[in-house]
């Protein structure tokens, strides 16, 4: 195996940076690796990773084994005891090429976010990660301990970042990073994460689409609501970082939004933009939630029309106050996980159909297949070019995707 093998577990954020390995990996001159990018979120993740170190092991008995991202961050000793593996690196070492070639010292995590870059999707879509790490300590969360305090990029390198993507050829940019609203407090004047965003949209006009990652709740700023009004070239699609829609689990999950304000943001959005679509992250059986508890969770997705569901059975993650909470039984989890999905799935099928007829602007990713402005899936009969945006008619759906014909 010449090429390196990144395997990743997790969120849009690791599989970006897997990315960012690959290439620093290629650029120290490491061939015939396998990189393995953990994630720390859920005991199941954890596992995962472990069966992927150990079957990378059998298939490549010859080959250096690295662990890093967020699992190896908190617990590198765990890691470097596996017999399969030969180096750890943390979060911070694995976006550097010298880390492929000798063990890194670890990274002053006080230190601002001048490490982080762009990195392509495909040929038509790109992220840039504007912040990383978090300042909040949601109870079940170990994310902020292996990520460090929330560090913002400064609109400057940011815009040269999307200067360079478009003038390349994408044709749409996804903001991401740890905490995405906290973006601009650890920066002079504290600029917000809307004001950057339309002064990115004013700074790089040949940008045409702009997408933001998850947000939460209790920090969308004034700026962003008018910008999500205002520009059509911030696409109709909010992901909400809810969690809960019960008040009483959101408190023990220590959250800043109530069921009311996740209501009253998703009423707003369309209010604004009528035609947004929304999605949001939910988590299944926190500790003590009660089956009362887990229906308004459940109900919420109804009231919120939330299109694109993201769920997480809860597992406790060592060291985190949930975790020292009366745990449910894995079962229930389990049951009340695959409630949430169904419910999940039932209000994307509605939200299709409730597109078919109208028109979109559709972003072609490969033959056959591209996505919404409101970020669903189109597929399509007619041949179109990777990374023109083609206008369509919506005329179907199959539950999961709608199918789309070019308007001539």
């Amino acid at each position: 195996m010449p090429d390196n093998e990144v395997i990743t577990f997790g969120c849009r954020l690791n599989a970006f940076e897997s990315e960012i390995i690959r290439r620093a990996a290629e650029a120290a001159g490491l061939s015939g690796a396998v990189i393995v990018n953990t994630c720390a979120v859920t005991a199941e993740a954890e596992r995962q990773a472990r069966q992927a170190i150990r079957r990378a092991r059998r298939r490549h008995p010859a080959a250096a084994i690295i662990v890093t991202g967020c699992a190896a961050d908190l617990a590198p000793e765990r890691y470097a005891a596996l017999p399969e593996v030969d180096r750890v690196l943390d979060n911070r070492a694995k976006l550097r090429p010298q880390s492929y070639l000798q063990e890194d010292t670890p990274a002053d995590l006080s230190e601002t976010a001048a490490h982080l870059i762009d990195g392509f999707e495909g040929k038509s879509r790109a992220f840039v990660q504007v912040q990383q790490g978090c300042d909040h300590r949601c109870t079940f969360c170990v994310i902020p301990f292996a990520r460090g305090p929330s560090r913002s990029l400064p609109m400057g390198v940011i815009a040269d970042q999307t200067r360079r993507l478009v003038a390349a050829g994408c044709r749409e940019i996804v903001l991401t990073g740890v905490d995405l609203t906290a973006y601009g407090a650890d920066l002079p004047g504290q600029p917000s994460l809307g004001q950057m965003a339309r002064r990115l949209l004013a700074a790089v006009p040949g940008l045409g689409r702009l997408r933001l990652s998850s947000l939460d709740p209790a920090e969308i700023d004034a700026e962003l609501w008018r910008l999500l009004a205002e520009e059509e070239r911030l696409m109709p699609h909010l992901h909400l970082s809810l969690q809960a829609g019960d008040d009483l689990t959101l408190k023990r999950m220590k959250r800043r939004h109530s069921r009311s304000d996740a209501i009253a943001a998703a009423r707003r959005a369309r209010a604004l933009r009528p035609d947004v679509a929304l999605g949001a992250d939910l988590i299944a059986g926190f500790p003590t939630e009660t089956e009362e508890m887990f229906r308004r969770s459940l109900d919420l997705i109804a009231e919120c029309a939330l299109a694109f569901v993201h769920v997480f059975p809860y597992s406790p993650r060592p060291g985190t106050p949930a975790s020292r909470m009366p745990q449910l039984p894995p079962p229930v989890i389990k049951e009340r996980a695959g409630r949430l999905r169904e419910a999940g799935t039932r209000a994307l099928a509605a939200e299709l159909s409730s597109r078919i007829g109208g028109e979109t602007e559709v972003l072609v990713e490969e033959p056959g297949l591209g996505r919404a402005a409101f970020y669903a899936a189109v597929r399509f009969a007619t041949s179109g070019i990777e990374g023109s945006v083609r206008r369509m008619r919506l005329v179907g759906s199959n539950g999961r995707s709608l199918l789309g014909v070019p308007v001539q």
